[in-house]
Formats: C-alpha cells, sequence, structure tokens
C-alpha cells in the first residue's frame, strides 16, 4: 500500500511540470505584409497583443467577419492608420 502511494505521488510530481508548461495560447507568430481593400471592410475590430505570457511578439490582430483574424505589426504606418480608421468608426456609432 504505501509502495502505490509513494508510486503515485512520484507520477503526479513528473506530470506536473509538463502540464505547467502547456500554455497553448492564441498567439501571432507572424504579421501580414499588407492587406487588400476588400478584407479591409470585413474588419470589425481589433485587438493588442502584448509579449506577456505565452506570445513572444507584439501584434495587432484584426477581427474579421467569420471568426478570422489577420496579424499585424503595431510599428507599420498602415496598421496605425487602421487602427484609428477602426476607433473613430466605433466612436462615430457609439455616439448614435
Amino acid at each position: 500500500m504505501k509502495f502505490q502511494i509513494l508510486f503515485f505521488f512520484l507520477l503526479l510530481a513528473c506530470m506536473y511540470p509538463s502540464l505547467a508548461q502547456g500554455s497553448y495560447e492564441n498567439c501571432c507568430l507572424k504579421y501580414v505584409v499588407g492587406i487588400k481593400k476588400q478584407i479591409k471592410r470585413n474588419i470589425v475590430g481589433y485587438i493588442k497583443q502584448e509579449t506577456d505570457g505565452g506570445c513572444n511578439i507584439p501584434a495587432i490582430v484584426f477581427r474579421l467577419k467569420k471568426s478570422k483574424t489577420l496579424c499585424a505589426d503595431p510599428k507599420q504606418d498602415w496598421v496605425k492608420k487602421l487602427m484609428q480608421i477602426i476607433d473613430n468608426e466605433l466612436t462615430a456609432l457609439r455616439k448614435e
């Protein structure tokens, strides 16, 4: 009986580091270079990905219709302009 308990605790001790390490976040791994006008019309919002946790690059994640996403470099001018356009549209909708 003592051996079984010891074996169980030893098994748990071995499994714990592998469980703690397995964070599977939905992170951007690379950026798109640019997007077409047609795709820009389908953007419904964006979120900012920070470099904390399991995500190792900063990114702007544009949310498209039908639950699709695009990852862009937040330092690029076209990304900043597109974020500003989306913010202005959302502000206008809130005022209505």
